[in-house]
Parts: C-alpha cells; structure tokens; sequence
C-alpha cells in the first residue's frame, strides 16, 4: 500500500499519518475506524459544495441550489470520485469485507472518502479541506447543466421518457471482466418501444447502468428528433362534436314526442275553466249534459 501515492492524488500531506490510517479503517478491521471522521467529513463537504455553488450560480434559487448540492454530495457522486482515486486499494478492511468485495462497494468508498475529508480538517485546518474538495469538484462543476439541477443519467432517462409516456428502460449486466478487486461490468439498457439497444461499462453495476442510461438518453432523444410529428386529431374531435349534437337534438325530440300527449288534456281543461257557471257553481254545459241524461 503507497500511502505516499494516495497523498499525491488528494494533493494533500498529511502531519499525522495516524490519522490518514484511521481515515482508511473500515469498521470491520478494528475498532479505532473511520465513522466518526466520516461525520464530520461529510459537514465540510456540504459546506464547500455549498459555496461553490453559491459562487457559480448565481442566478438559482435556495432550493434548486440544494438540490444541486444534494446531488453532487450523494453516494454515487462520491464514488464515482473515489474510483478516479482508485481508493479501494488503500482500505483497511476486515477479512470478511475483503472476501465479500467490500473493497468495491459503493458506500464503503463514498464513506471513506468522507472520512478523509474529516481528517484533512483535522490535520490541518478548513482551508486545506477546501481546497482539496474545490480540486475535486471544481472539473465536475464545469459539466454540470443548472437546468437538470445535477441530476444523474438514470434520473433524467426515466424522467424524460415518463415525460413522454413510454416504458422505462431495462438494464441487465451482460459481462464483468478483470480480476476480483478490479472488476469492469458491461451493462446493457434497453428501450423496448423505441428499439434501443445501448451498452454501458463502469467499475460497479451502478456505474455500468449510468454510462448505458447517458447514451441511451442520447439515443432517445435522437429518435424521438428524427420521428415524424403525429398528426392532430382535429378532424376526429369535429366528428364527435357532430355526433354530440346530434343525440342532444334526438333526445330533445324524443321528450317533444310525449308532451302533445298532455296537450288535449290541458286544452280540455282550459275549456272548462272557460264556460259560464250556473247558479249552484257548475258549468253550464256539464249541468246540460246531466240533464239529458
């Protein structure tokens, strides 16, 4: 293990080089481990991720900023850094974590990566934490689109393609390569209704999946570009108005059909009303009806 190596990487010398090894100690190795530089690892990186953005964006609002930070401080953020410094050959792990392939696990990494941040605070102070971290993200955040607020390239295919109402990609790992502690998987992602068919490759499945998701977006958004627009359905919406209408008009008439049913009898009735009373009240007529009878 060339800790002399690691410090080039982090552009950082540590003082006290008992605290770089606790920095490197999973849990799992012992009990003096790096949880609690990883505590206070993970403050100073927000703060410095915080200002960063604060410096660059000038023009986004409180909670699109931390959004944007939450982005950039994630698991697969950090890992994704980790494995740029190719930290997994310099952890101090138990025997059971180094059989399981812990040594390639994301949260491991991301965590110790934390924890050296914690412990470059400690070693010498917040400034050369900062810069550190600034020579780190500052490349990332010359990529970052303010408009997709960090997000990954999972995020953004599936929303992009629930934004249009298509099935959600599939992925699966079609091969690893290399040796045990140096793994390289091949993923594929597929989207079944567009005919896509992309592959991807990274030091994790997760990290395959985001470098199939980035060309799969791409390739979406390239198909759904070259597609003919669909043709409005004006016609079809007339059609319906038409025949609306015309059940409106059939059940009016229907209901026009049964009043003249009522009609003789109010006529028979408003004729009535209109005959002269006799001197007991009752019509005159229905008076003479009754007396011939």
């Amino acid at each position: 293990m060339d800790i002399a190596l690691l410090q080039q990487r982090l552009g950082h010398s540590f003082k006290s080089a008992a605290l770089l090894q606790q920095a490197l100690t999973h849990r799992s190795h012992s009990s003096l481990h790096n949880e609690r530089l990883e505590f206070l690892g993970d403050s100073v990186l927000n703060c410095v991720v915080a200002a960063l953005l604060f410096e660059k964006f000038n023009k986004i609002d409180e909670g699109d900023l931390s959004r944007l930070r939450a982005n950039l401080v994630k698991q697969q953020s950090l890992y994704e850094i980790a494995q740029r410094l190719e930290l997994s050959q310099f952890l101090r792990l138990g025997e059971g974590e180094l059989k399981s392939g812990g040594f390639r696990r994301p949260s491991i990494l991301a965590d110790t990566l934390e924890a050296l941040f914690g412990a470059i605070y400690l070693d010498s102070g917040f400034d050369a934490a900062r810069d550190v971290i600034r020579a780190m993200y500052v490349p990332i955040l010359q990529t970052v689109d303010p408009k997709t607020l960090g997000k990954d390239a999972k995020t953004l295919l599936q929303e992009f393609l629930q934004g249009k109402k298509i099935p959600l990609p599939q992925y699966n790992v079609v091969a690893t390569h290399g040796a045990a502690h140096n793994q390289e998987f091949e993923i594929e992602c597929l989207v079944p209704k567009l005919d896509i068919q992309v592959y991807g490759t990274g030091g994790s499945r997760r990290a395959g999946e985001q470098a199939a998701a980035r060309l799969a977006l791409e390739a979406v958004q390239l198909a759904l570009a070259k597609a003919p627009a669909e043709p409005k359905k004006t016609r079809q919406r007339t059609a319906q108005l038409k025949l609306a209408g015309i059940a409106t008009i059939q059940s009016e008439a229907a209901e026009n059909d049964k009043r003249p049913n009522r009609q003789p009898k109010i006529a028979a009735a408003k004729e009535q009303d209109e005959l002269p009373l006799d001197a007991d009240g009752a019509h005159a007529e229905s008076v003479g009806q009754s007396k011939s009878a």
